[in-house]
């Protein structure tokens, strides 16, 4: 296998850290998509236990349960969204880093590749000045 340069690894690790970064989004989607149930819920419980319905009325303290539960659920789910968005933020901010050390890699090498074309012109310059049998012409 060929020796990868140092911006192809980069890349490559850029591209990994995108993965991730998406992951960590949809994780974060589908924990706003379940808060939202929750939310739903919340509601429906609380228009059923604002009702005039008399089953409902029957029902009213395990509405009232219900809607606990459901608080409690909803705090834990909005700690979590909160803890996926830093984690998004730290994948994206990692992400960013790595694409700018990459591309700096990238212009290095170009530099560096850039100085040996240079470099060789000038030995192949001062290779045609001199003949390839200079010892036997001093002689």
């Amino acid at each position: 296998m060929a020796e990868q340069s140092r911006s192809e690894k980069l890349k490559r690790l850029v591209a990994v850290q995108r993965h991730l970064e998406r992951i960590a989004e949809n994780e974060l989607a589908d924990t706003t998509r379940h808060r939202l149930d929750v939310t739903e819920s919340m509601e429906r419980v609380m228009d059923a236990i604002g009702s005039s319905d008399p089953v409902h009325m029957a029902f009213s303290v395990h509405y009232a349960e219900r809607y606990g539960r459901l608080t409690i659920k909803d705090q834990q789910l909005e700690g979590i969204q909160t803890l996926i968005q830093m984690k998004v933020q730290q994948e994206r901010t990692k992400g960013d880093r790595l694409e700018e050390h990459m591309k700096d890699a990238r212009e290095l090498e170009t530099r560096e590749a850039d100085d040996n074309a240079v470099y060789d012109i000038i030995d192949q310059r001062f290779a045609g000045a001199t003949p390839a049998s200079s010892k036997l012409q001093n002689s």
